[in-house]
């Protein structure tokens, strides 16, 4: 209970400290959201000035700093200028999309990096190990918009067996049954999915690996083996069991970097989420939303590395007392 107390404490300051640190870089940015708007038609300056003043924008930048704290301290996260709707509504909408699409990959990537660490150090320096170990740095190397429109060209175009883009069939899905609406948004979700479990998956598997070749020169390894216990069971049981501790560690180092990967995956992918919705206020200075898909972003990582701290509690008693 203290450590979650502790971690919680620990994570509330640091919204705190990303909240106040987008709102500074935010209003620094030149421009207003309304300028855009003003731009490409004929609002005139005077009508401008007045909806600066209803959203509160033409007052010292102290004083809206210190209105926005009090109402994120009520849970009001203000307005939408770009989508005329109040901030939590649009975020309502968008990230449990979002959270949808990681916690997808989150699982694949850690099934599919446990595998192949597991595979890589049962055959450590063999053909295969260096094989695969090309193959995940060459993975790991490549920026997630180039694996998404990759996979977008070989399986939506060369070989149309995915859908190209968006969550759902937009003209068919409402009249399909409950069966296959479900088998729709699956076929949809695969191709994002899989690309933000090809980013991910490769760190995985690098961790597993190292970690599998200290565990296994250890003695109670090779007292196992000499009581007559399988190598798959040595590996599975005995191995893989001490050493899960640091691939914990990477499950709370996951979450920023497939928050950040979504970003770019749900534009490609045209995912309705919450990459998607933080670029467009990003394009439109849409200040209340930005600030607030940065929050959101900073919370969900927080929550990752608190999940990440109780799971490695839960495995290595050594930590409770911590």
């Amino acid at each position: 209970m203290g450590l979650i107390l502790r971690r919680a404490g620990q994570g509330a300051f640091i919204v705190f400290v990303v909240a106040s640190l987008s709102f500074g870089l935010v209003h620094l940015a030149p421009g207003d959201p309304f300028l855009a708007a003003a731009e490409n038609s004929n609002l005139s300056d005077s009508v401008r000035t007045v909806w600066k003043e209803r959203a509160g924008l033409d007052k010292p930048v102290r004083e809206q700093y210190v209105r926005y704290l009090a109402n994120l301290a009520r849970g009001d996260l203000g307005p939408s200028f770009s989508m005329h709707r109040p901030v939590a509504d649009v975020l309502r909408d968008a990230v449990p999309n979002t959270l949808l699409l990681m916690g997808t990959s989150l699982v694949l990537s850690f099934a599919l990096g446990i595998a192949i660490g597991l595979v890589q150090a049962k055959r450590a320096d063999s053909r295969l190990d260096h094989a695969i170990s090309t193959t995940t740095t060459v993975l790991a190397s490549l920026p997630p918009f180039w694996v998404g429109v990759v996979l977008m060209l070989c399986f939506a175009y060369w070989l149309p067996v995915f859908p190209v883009s968006g969550m759902v069939d937009a003209v068919q899905h409402p009249y399909m049954s409950g069966g296959r609406q479900l088998l729709d948004r699956l076929k949809h979700l695969v191709l994002p999915a899989a690309t933000l479990t090809l980013m991910a998956a490769p760190e995985i598997a690098r961790y597993q690996r190292a970690a599998l070749l200290e565990v296994l020169p250890e003695d109670f390894i090779r007292t196992a083996r000499a009581k007559g216990v399988s190598e798959r069971s040595v590996m599975s049981h005995h191995a893989l069991r001490n050493a899960f501790l640091p691939t914990i560690t990477v499950f709370g180092l996951s979450f920023p970097t497939l928050l950040g990967g979504a970003v770019f995956v749900e534009t490609v992918f045209a995912w309705p989420g919450m990459g998607v919705a933080s670029l467009k206020a990003l394009e439109m200075r849409d200040y209340p939303l930005v600030i607030a898909s940065v929050i959101v972003g900073s919370t969900l990582v927080v929550i990752g590395s608190l999940v990440a701290d109780l799971l490695a509690a839960a495995a290595d008693p050594r930590l409770r007392g911590e």
